[in-house]
């Protein structure tokens, strides 16, 4: 034993020099952390600091759209979510339970605040091996009232995620022009809202907010230290946006077309109102259309059909065949040419007027007036030339996107490739645009000659500072014609709307002078274009006042429930005629002041001659109606002292024979009088004024004698006239044969 005992010594010694190294070592190590705060290239007091702090989000919200006047139009708003907790380790106390103890009975009660039934409800509440549940889209978005009723319920283990949605409070309003927005869920389960469609899609990144952060020290467990610091980086909220939308003109249209579609269930509306001095659009629609918040109706009509979609425009594309007409000076409007069908070459395919067969010689006025098809297409090809027209329909924008400021824009597609091609293109048939290129190119007639380009943002504010981001000035986009042919072209527009011979008669406007044209547009199908009087597109395009437009309203309606084809302009001025007038009075514009017609007192004309007394009725402006071939007046209607006003009819019984005079056009009471001053036995069938008579004109007649009318309204006639015109066209069709017209249908 005692030899082992020096061995023993040495590694114990051994021993203790290993450990005193080692205790030198760590005490060497920790007092190098402590004088450098540093252990293997990491700061130790970074790292005790990102242990012990913790970070909050701050959210930051989405920018509102307002209308051009600061109504709200999309605006963020607090929402909760309901959320069921049903692990019942949540429960630490068991009389102030945490999670749902009764799931009928909170089925129950949650069914009467929440769109889901009963039974629904407890499906989900009874859902195994789930820490919590939530009830899909009828438990989010829930309002603070809402929350606050279901919270006196006082139902354990409900609770709520404060949430944000978009708020659209004027619901199915310019949805296509404002858009949506969805929630797109990231990785780490956060969720970020993005822009879809419209002014939410194109300006997401300006709406959307940057969000701000809290930094707070805490302890172990995570709670706020007593003396901690705080280091807050606000949120940052997204920019304010402006439209150019009027909130009342857009309210306007949307109630027009509404009454359209209950009343006639077309396919399709699209409706526009724009200033043409500055290119903003103060109203933007369309049918079928959807809800931004519930996207009710999406899936009927995804697409914003004014800038997303080109069709052929039909006669309103007559509109800028007429301006590049007049501008380059061969527009005549006396000057005479044959009606009916044109052919652009000689083994071309005939080209027809919408009646078949045409009015026969008239000027090229009553041709623009009639909205003939064949004076279109002399004025391209004789007049113009095809090649300046070309440049024509490039200077009114045609051939590209307008640039405005929503997404998807398309182009419309300029067919010009045949002779054929060329005359059709004129009258707009085969070349196919958008609407909101028509309204561009409108702009031009409306604002003497300068194209404005069309926009919807009015101006971008920082909600931030107040500071305006960026402001849309109106931008000139072209300038095709001068002052003085656009003042010729409305004037002629005009024409179309007031002319008996016009087709725009039901748009006029009490008050207001309308220029503009119709067009009715047919729609391609397989093998041709469809058939049937509903199957077109009917449109307006009219600019007033029209001495100095302050807006233009487009309106189509595509394949309305209609018996025939003559009455495709009534649902559109049911909605042109309406947002028209109410918008102008809205914007204070005053109505045209009307001149009173000249009231005149007629003489005593009995005993006088009949070229005296025609000679003084011409003097005041009235009509003078001879009936009786004799010399002298025996008789007149109304009686002498009478005020009539200038244009009215006054009616003399000569000394001889009585003849008939044609009553054409006649109203019932000019036709009473000239029946009791000639003691005819009259019968009168239908209402309006008259359209035939059963004793001609020039004729002998005795007194005791029937005269027979037939009367009808205006728009009876017009109906009645296009269905004789269309059946006599049929019957020449089928006699022809071999002909085989091109078919064309516009007016």
């Amino acid at each position: 034993m005692m030899r082992k005992q020096p061995n023993m010594n040495r590694g114990a010694a051994i021993l203790f020099v290993i450990f005193s190294l080692l205790f030198f070592v760590l005490i060497i190590h920790y007092v190098t952390i402590q004088v450098s705060g540093d252990a293997k290239g990491q700061v130790l007091a970074a790292k005790a600091q990102q242990k012990y702090t913790k970070e909050r989000i701050i959210d930051a919200e989405r920018g509102t759209i307002f209308d051009r006047n600061g109504e709200v139009v999309a605006k963020d708003t607090t929402s909760y979510s309901i959320v069921a907790i049903l692990d019942k380790k949540m429960t630490t106390d068991p009389k102030k339970p945490k999670h749902v103890v009764d799931p009928e009975l909170t089925a129950r009660k949650l069914a009467k605040y929440i769109q889901m039934s009963e039974s629904d409800i407890l499906e989900v509440l009874s859902k195994k091996g789930r820490f919590q549940v939530e009830f899909g889209n009828a438990g989010r978005d829930i309002s603070h009232k809402t929350k606050t009723e279901i919270e006196k319920l006082k139902l354990p283990g409900i609770t709520f995620i404060r949430d944000k949605k978009r708020f659209y409070p004027n619901g199915t309003f310019a949805s296509h022009v404002v858009g949506y927005v969805d929630k797109e869920e990231k990785e780490d389960g956060s969720s970020k809202t993005i822009g879809q469609l419209g002014i939410e899609a194109t300006l997401n990144e300006a709406l959307t907010g940057k969000n701000g952060t809290v930094q707070y020290e805490s302890d172990l467990w995570g709670y706020l230290l007593p003396d901690g610091k705080e280091n807050i980086t606000p949120a940052k909220n997204g920019n304010e946006v402006y439209l150019t939308i009027d909130k009342k003109i857009q309210t306007f249209l949307e109630d027009a077309m509404n009454k359209v579609v209950a009343e006639y269930n077309p396919k399709k509306i699209i409706a526009v109102v724009a200033d043409p001095k500055t290119g903003e659009i103060l109203a933007m629609g369309q049918r079928p259309t959807f809800h931004p918040k519930t996207r009710e109706g999406i899936e009927k009509g995804w697409h914003n059909e004014v800038i997303e979609n080109s069709f052929e425009p039909g006669s309103t594309m007559k509109i800028f065949t007429l301006s590049a007409a007049i501008e380059e000076g061969v527009f005549n409007p006396n000057e005479p040419y044959q009606s009916g069908s044109y052919k652009v070459t000689p083994n071309s395919k005939p080209i027809r007027d919408h009646n078949g067969k045409g009015w026969g010689t008239i000027t090229f006025l009553e041709g623009v007036q009639r909205s003939s098809n064949v004076a279109f297409a002399r004025i391209a090809n004789e007049k113009l030339g095809f090649d300046k027209y070309r440049e024509y329909l490039t200077k009114f924008g045609f051939e590209q996107p307008t640039g405005i400021d929503l997404p998807n824009e398309t182009s419309g597609k300029i067919v010009y490739q045949y002779p054929i091609d060329k005359i059709t293109t004129a009258f707009g048939q085969g070349t196919a645009i958008t609407p909101i290129q028509q309204i561009q190119a409108a702009t031009a007639v409306a604002n003497d000659g300068k194209m404005m380009q069309p926009h919807v943002v009015k101006k971008i504010v920082d909600s931030n500072t107040g500071e305006v981001v960026s402001e849309t000035e109106p931008k000139i986009a072209g300038n095709p014609i001068s002052a003085e042919t656009a003042k010729e072209v409305r004037d002629i527009l005009e024409t179309v709307v007031t002319s008996p011979k016009g087709t725009g008669s039901r748009y006029k406007l009490d008050g207001y002078a309308v220029a503009g044209k119709t067009g009715t547009a047919q729609i391609p199908g397989k093998g041709g274009y469809l058939t049937g009087p509903e199957n077109y597109i009917f449109s307006f395009l009219g600019m007033a006042p029209k001495d100095d437009p302050e807006l233009i309203v487009y309106v189509a309606v595509q394949q309305p429930e209609i018996k025939t084809y003559f009455d495709g302009s009534i649902p559109v001025s049911m909605i042109f005629n309406p947002v028209m007038k109410n918008s102008l009075q809205y914007l204070n514009i005053k109505p045209t002041s009307m001149e009173k017609a000249q009231t005149n007192e007629i003489p005593n004309l009995t005993t006088l001659s009949i070229e005296d007394a025609v000679g003084k009725l011409q003097e005041k402006g009235l009509e003078p109606v001879i009936i009786g071939n004799g010399g002298t007046v025996l008789e007149q209607s109304p009686a002498a002292n009478s005020k009539m006003l200038e244009g009215e009819k006054v009616i003399l019984r000569t000394d001889g024979e009585l003849t008939m005079p044609d009553l054409t056009d006649w109203s019932r009471r000019d036709v009473m009088t000239v029946a009791k001053m000639a003691d005819l036995k009259l019968t009168i069938n239908g209402s309006g004024y008259v359209v035939s008579q059963n004793i001609e004109q020039g004729s002998v007649v005795a007194g005791g004698s029937y005269l027979i009318v037939e009367c009808m309204t205006p728009q009876q006639k017009e109906k009645a006239d296009k269905e004789k015109e269309k059946e006599e066209q049929e019957t020449k069709d089928r006699k022809e044969g071999e002909d085989d017209p091109l078919d064309v249908v516009h007016d």
